[in-house]
């Protein structure tokens, strides 16, 4: 079964009964040429979205899950259109208004960025309760979606603490906005978005109003500009340990 963004939790539920083995295809898992995706597809589209295609024409699935709904974006709505009329499964759209808070350990926790936010990437696919784990003291913070490379997240020390929709995500509440607009003021802060993702609009937004931080949107891989901001801002702002 494939999901996309993060079906509520009574689906999640039902696909646990029945033990489904479950993909999450907003993640590079096929490593295939993005070009595939301008039969479906403009090119100028949301790398995220067109990760979704390349994900869903490749692996062997018995159905798709969406959710189309705030929790997600309009453009997921689009694709799920696209790939209903394409592909020759049901691909089911789904919209998340789930409220109960899971918490935010991870978010939170000493640990590298690129596995702190896999572990949230992972943590949609149980309903199970999260583990706790002490917070550490913040010395920078993520804000935003789960790039699609991760391996700019690398950049950043291990007690970056993360805002936004990947907040919202561990929490189980894709659609809160408030949560999403919720950022630390006192700790320099990276906001970041995928290029062409209409959350570059609140992304410019929040960042306009943080006294210390840096906007940030990027499209399929993080090229050598992309880490060279990052990196000057991280040091400039004594966000970064010596270590960094």
């Amino acid at each position: 079964m494939g999901i996309v963004g993060v079906p509520p939790l009574h689906i999640m539920a039902a696909l646990e009964k029945c033990r489904a083995t479950l993909f999450d295809l907003d993640e590079t898992i096929v490593r295939r040429d993005m070009e595939e995706t301008i039969l479906y597809l403009p090119r100028v589209y949301c790398a995220i979205l067109r990760t979704v295609v390349i994900n869903s024409l490749h692996l062997d699935l018995q159905a798709i899950i969406m959710d189309v709904g705030p929790g997600k974006c309009d453009c997921a709505l689009h694709v799920a259109t696209i790939l209903a009329d394409r592909l020759s499964i049901p691909v089911l759209t789904t919209i998340n208004r789930d409220t109960t808070p899971y918490g935010n350990p991870l978010c939170t926790a000493d640990m590298p960025l690129p596995e702190k936010i896999a572990q949230i990437c992972k943590s949609i696919q149980s309903t199970a309760r999260h583990r706790e784990l002490p917070a550490c003291l913040p010395t920078a913070a993520f804000w935003g979606v789960p790039p699609r490379d991760f391996s700019l997240l690398a950049l950043f020390p291990n007690t970056t603490h993360v805002y936004g929709w990947t907040r919202c995500m561990e929490n189980k509440t894709p659609a809160d906005l408030r949560l999403e607009s919720l950022y630390n003021a006192a700790v320099p802060t990276v906001f970041f978005a995928q290029s062409f993702c209409a959350k570059t609009a609140l992304a410019k937004h929040l960042a306009d109003k943080h006294p210390c931080a840096l906007f940030l949107d990027n499209d399929i891989s993080a090229g050598s500009s992309v880490r060279a901001k990052i990196q000057a801002f991280l040091e400039l702002s004594g966000a970064c340990h010596a270590s960094c």
